[in-house]
């Protein structure tokens, strides 16, 4: 029997997929942990935590290197809520173009008198605004949901520029020939009227759009970010709306400074709340829960590698978690070969400091053999499964 916790309100579709080997418990002492934005930087974790599942994309409520040290696999669910992500991107598209807020805000403050109609039709060239078919849109970051607003960009008649040196050979499949791929991301801030960013936050990126960026763009660009706030610098930022050279700043992200600044359609955090996006992930992250429990297997983790050896037979089946040195195979097999246990499947994957090496034997696993194995140095978690 597994147990799990849910440190948020995590939709029904997807614990349902629960059987009835796992059981729901009060606490986080659990063998998994389901969550969605509750902050876990200070949680103490059981020894007998094996997984976190994030139902979503961001992770940074969860202290990942903690966890990987601990032998805690933490998983996240890209792609489950691209389309609900996507659909208010291209929402912002339209809101950046025409001015469809000042308009409804507009009316919003007139008497309904019976003269209101004839007021609009005065008063409406003030919102006037731009059309989107025909006008160049650069997309920074082609991964679930970067793929997703360059086809339907493309289906509205965008001329859709993409930059991504590391796009995956799925994202590759999925997007459409008629976007051209662009090597040097100053030609996306050169040529684009639209710029939209889907890029994860890293060391790498935390203010890629700043003072050298806005420079080389377009007079008058629209900017978007559904991304993460930190991707641009807030100061070139309020610079550039200041003097016209962005003339909107379309985001999900809520700051002061942003809000209080001219020329921003700041929308609450709406990306993934959708009905749709949250029940996606809540499947996705429990199927990844219960694949890794039953199976060993490891699929969009943030802290350790991709590993698979598909679904358990019969035999036993070991998952060690330890650190990526040298020489942790020739001991592993050297414990199992002293207990006369045979290695008939065997994966082995790294990642930066960690590692993962799953194996199907044949033979009886013993306690004294798992312990063999846990005092092997540089091992952090082992699971007889």
């Amino acid at each position: 029997m597994f147990t799990y916790h849910c440190l948020n309100n995590i939709a029904a579709v997807g614990t349902d997929y629960f059987d009835e080997n796992y059981q729901a418990v009060d606490t986080p002492d659990a063998d998994a942990i389901l969550v969605r934005s509750a902050n876990m930087k200070e949680m103490e974790f059981s020894d007998k935590l094996a997984a976190i599942a994030r139902a979503g994309a961001g992770v940074n409520n969860i202290p990942l290197d903690v966890c990987a040290k601990k032998g805690i696999v933490v998983f996240n669910t890209p792609g489950a809520n691209a389309n609900g992500v996507k659909e208010l991107v291209i929402a912002g598209l339209l809101l950046g173009s025409r001015d469809i807020v000042g308009g409804i805000e507009w009316l919003e403050r007139q008497e309904k008198t019976d003269d209101i109609a004839k007021k609009v039709e005065k008063q409406k060239k003030q919102f006037a605004g731009h059309e989107i078919s025909g006008k160049k849109l650069g997309i920074i970051g082609l991964g679930a949901i970067g793929v997703m607003v360059a086809n339907t960009a493309v289906n509205l008649g965008m001329d859709v520029y993409g930059y991504d040196p590391f796009i995956s050979v799925n994202a590759a499949w999925n997007l459409s020939r008629n976007i051209r791929h662009v090597t040097d991301l100053k030609d996306i801030y050169r040529d684009c009227d639209y710029v939209t960013i889907h890029v994860p936050l890293s060391n790498d990126t935390k203010g890629m759009i700043g003072k050298e960026a806005f420079a080389l763009m377009k007079d008058g660009v629209v900017l978007l970010n559904f991304a993460r706030d930190a991707l641009v610098e807030e100061s070139s930022l309020i610079e550039a709306l200041s003097t016209g050279k962005v003339s909107k700043y379309v985001t999900d992200f809520v700051t002061p400074a942003v809000a209080n600044a001219k020329n921003t359609l700041v929308i609450p955090h709406l990306g993934a709340s959708t009905v749709e996006s949250e029940d996606n992930c809540a499947v996705m992250a429990v199927k990844e829960l219960r694949d890794y429990l039953e199976n060993g297997n490891i699929k969009n983790s943030v802290n350790y590698p991709a590993c698979d050896l598909g679904m358990k037979s019969g035999q036993a089946r070991i998952g060690i978690l330890h650190l990526n040195v040298p020489n942790m195979i020739a001991q592993y097999t050297r414990v199992l070969g002293e207990a006369n246990i045979n290695i008939a499947n065997f994966a082995d994957k790294c990642r930066g400091e960690y590692a993962y090496s799953l194996m199907d034997v044949d033979g009886e696993v013993d306690d004294s053999t798992l312990e063999g194995l846990r005092k092997i140095s540089g091992v952090l978690k082992v699971r007889l499964i």
